[in-house]
This record gives C-alpha cells, sequence and structure tokens, in this order.
C-alpha cells in the first residue's frame, strides 16, 4: 500500500532508483528493465515522462556523473561509495544539471530522504555532502 501522503515525484524518482539499480546487473535492453519495473507499480504510470526522462538522462551521462562524484569524494574510493548511493548521487547530479524544472535543493533533498528508506544510516549525510558541493560547482559554472 502507498502512503499517499507521499509526493508522486517521489514514488516516480524510487522506480527510478530500481530500475537504475536493476539495470546495472542486467544484460537486457534498458527500456526493458524500466518498463518491467513500471508494470510491477502501476501508481508510477501517472509520471512516467518524468521516470522515462530521469531514467535515460543518467543512462546518458553516467560517465561524466561518476566523474563528478569522484571529484568530490574526500579521503574515499569510488569502488567503495555502496551501489544505492552511487545510483541516487547519479540521479541527483542529472536533475540538478540536466532537469530545469526541478529546484537543484529539492532533487538534493529528495535523493537524501530516499537514502534514508533504501540505504545506510550513514547515507543520508553523504549524500547531503556530495549533491551540496555539485550543487555549489553548477552555482559557479552558471555564474559564467
Amino acid at each position: 500500500m502507498i502512503n499517499s501522503k507521499i509526493h508522486p515525484r517521489r514514488i516516480a524518482r524510487e522506480g527510478v532508483l530500481q530500475a537504475l539499480y536493476a539495470q546495472q546487473f542486467s544484460e537486457d535492453e534498458p527500456t526493458i528493465v524500466l518498463n518491467r519495473i513500471m508494470a510491477l507499480y502501476p501508481e508510477k504510470k501517472k509520471n512516467s515522462k518524468f521516470i522515462s526522462s530521469l531514467f535515460q538522462c543518467v543512462l546518458d551521462h553516467m560517465d561524466w556523473a561518476n566523474d563528478m562524484i569522484k571529484s568530490h569524494l574526500q579521503n574515499w574510493e569510488f569502488d567503495r561509495v555502496a551501489q544505492i548511493d552511487r545510483v541516487l548521487l547519479r540521479m541527483g547530479i542529472c536533475e540538478i544539471f540536466y532537469m530545469d524544472d526541478i529546484p537543484p535543493k529539492v532533487s538534493i533533498s529528495e535523493m537524501v530522504e530516499i537514502s534514508k528508506v533504501y540505504s545506510t544510516e550513514e547515507s543520508s549525510g553523504f549524500i547531503n555532502g556530495i549533491l551540496d558541493a555539485v550543487y555549489k560547482e553548477f552555482q559557479q559554472k552558471n555564474k559564467n
């Protein structure tokens, strides 16, 4: 049962997280993986355009987003970052840089809140720190 107090975009982001996570371990085409996740959760269909667009954005910019994550890690190896956290960081970075209709602070907050459900106790602070640093860099680039 879905909690009706949860914003539909949060539910959509959780679907993208699930699809991107599953995609890492699948040899199927990304659209097949995404469609499987969408079929499991009919309530996500309301946001299918947002889901498809964020899913594809992360796939299209994964290497760039990984480099962005690596450049903000301090005393930590990328390979040691939890898989779920990597996916959430990629999603947040893509929202900040490529989804103009979403305020970056909302993207950061959403990834932090989702990490509280799907990842470790430490993950929310870690994700907040990385995405906040990424956002500051984004602001600097947009000033120039």
